[in-house]
């Protein structure tokens, strides 16, 4: 549906606004849902489509940590790896001895296990940072190495090492994560070079469509600052608010359906999924997921027609590979690269105690 509609919410009153565009349950063009999850009738705004997920199953993940979270309150820390003392928790540990581009040092202080996704950016210290992998940090850790590329070449100073919220932690933390292209060349390729070659094209074309902003794009190699300018921001909202907006209400009204991602569409042609354990964890990566799909539809230039119901499920519904990778810290996480036919996937599965379920899978079109 398109979500013009929407304006029409504060005349017709909630009930019938729901009504108005809460999708049907059942798939287009008879795809069974192999996968477990069921793709829902899309949300349109623009050249973005997004397609809300439902799943057969899901899990209690209250106990996890976002990162948002962990820094707001302060009990996680996110510093230059040079400048964290060493912990004396479960084992001693050497100091590290200097500052690197690609190393942020984490610890969390908390009592939660904290899940970090790929694409989330990390501002501050002496350049921003985007995290490269999918991962469960321990509750109570050890300084962890993040395991980050660099998304903001042109800088290497700051006026604190401490990345955190405030101007007292030295930076502040925005809900942001990288747009799909560039989340790929961290996920996918990991690839420094191809993660900055990313930024850059991301910063050209934003300057190509927020004329006003351009001389201000032009002059900051910063990914962040470049999605914070006024103008961009503005044309990424412009995007974002209509299907954000909704979610909300949606997320509430699919509740008992086990609302957990989106298949993500921009103009014509899938280039992303994101899903969830449980409905309560996408309700809180939802506001800057919305945005980061908004920005890749922002500097997309192909053009196409509307992608079907159908096509979205066979999306998520294809999972078996050519090629897996796997990574894993015994009782803590494991982390499964998929390699197929056009697509890219990665899993996070927890394997702590009670869990042993996937938290979050990515899948990227290629």
């Amino acid at each position: 549906m398109n979500l013009k509609l929407l304006f029409l919410v504060p005349a017709l009153g909630l009930s019938a606004a729901i009504a108005l565009f809460l999708p049907c349950r059942a798939p287009a063009g008879g795809m069974p849902p192999t996968s477990g999850y069921t793709v829902l009738a899309p949300i349109r705004n623009g050249n973005l489509t997004v397609f809300p997920v439902v799943a057969a199953h899901s899990f209690d993940t209250r106990e996890f940590l976002t990162l948002d979270e962990g820094l707001r309150s302060g009990e996680v820390i996110v510093t230059e790896s040079g400048s964290v003392q060493p912990l004396i928790r479960r084992r001693p540990r050497v100091s590290q001895d200097g500052a690197q581009v690609n190393q942020l040092v984490l610890v969390n202080n908390s009592k939660r296990p904290l899940i970090l996704l790929a694409g989330e950016i990390v501002t501050g210290g002496k350049q921003d940072r985007v995290i490269g992998k999918d991962r469960i940090v321990p509750a109570e850790s050890d300084p962890v190495d993040l395991g980050v590329f660099c998304v903001e070449p042109g800088r290497w100073v700051g006026s604190s090492d401490r990345f955190g919220v405030g101007e007292k932690a030295g930076g502040t933390v925005a809900a942001m994560m990288a747009a799909p292209n560039v989340r790929a060349k961290a996920m996918a390729d990991k690839d420094q070079q191809k993660v900055w070659s990313e930024v850059g094209k991301t910063s050209r074309a934003m300057a190509e469509t927020a004329a006003e902003a351009a001389p201000a794009i032009r002059g900051t190699s910063s990914y962040a600052r470049v999605m914070n300018n006024e103008e961009v921001k503005q044309r990424v909202d412009s995007v974002a608010e209509p299907v954000q907006r909704n979610y909300q209400s949606l997320m509430q009204q699919l509740r008992n359906q086990n609302a957990v991602g989106v298949v993500v569409a921009v103009n014509g042609q899938i280039v992303w999924a994101d899903t969830f354990a449980s409905t309560n964890l996408l309700e809180k990566y939802w506001p800057k997921l919305a945005r980061s799909y908004a920005a890749e539809a922002l500097v997309s230039r192909a053009k196409g027609g509307e992608v079907e119901v159908r096509r979205a499920q066979e999306f998520v519904n294809q999972m078996d590979g050519r090629h897996e990778t796997v990574d894993s810290e015994p009782g803590l996480y494991r982390h499964t690269e998929i390699a197929g036919d056009g697509f890219r996937a990665f899993e996070l599965t927890s394997l702590l105690p009670k869990t042993g379920f996937d938290l979050h899978v990515a899948k990227m079109a290629e």
